[in-house]
């Protein structure tokens, strides 16, 4: 029966930053073993360890080199922004590529645009 238990999978879990924050706390302040905590708080040893390592990292204790909470957010902020902008580029040259319409000198945009 327990095999059958393990075998199944968990059911996705949320969990509030206070939460997160204070199992992180057991592990970095209390000194307690990851393994230890996880078990007590009905986690998984590798979410529980993710959150202490990203905790490191915004202490500025990584070994890993992991990103920090404000450079993660950077990098995303960075990357919608490029994504953006090629996707204007390819707009641009799209248009760009198609044969100009032959207008007469005394159109109403040309002479709005020059004077």
């Amino acid at each position: 029966m327990e095999a059958e238990q393990r075998n199944q999978k968990r059911r996705r879990r949320t969990f509030t930053d206070e939460f997160k924050a204070g199992a992180v706390g057991l592990v970095l302040d209390k000194g307690k073993r990851l393994s230890e905590v996880a078990r007590d708080l009905d986690l998984t040893p590798s979410s529980l360890g993710k959150w202490v390592e990203q905790a490191r990292a915004d202490e500025g204790k990584s070994k890993r080199g992991t990103l920090t909470t404000e450079e993660k957010e950077e990098l995303a902020r960075l990357r919608k922004e490029n994504r953006e902008l090629r996707l204007e580029r390819e707009i641009l040259k799209n248009y760009l590529a198609r044969p100009a319409p032959s207008v007469a000198p005394e159109t109403p945009v040309l002479v709005a645009l020059a004077g």
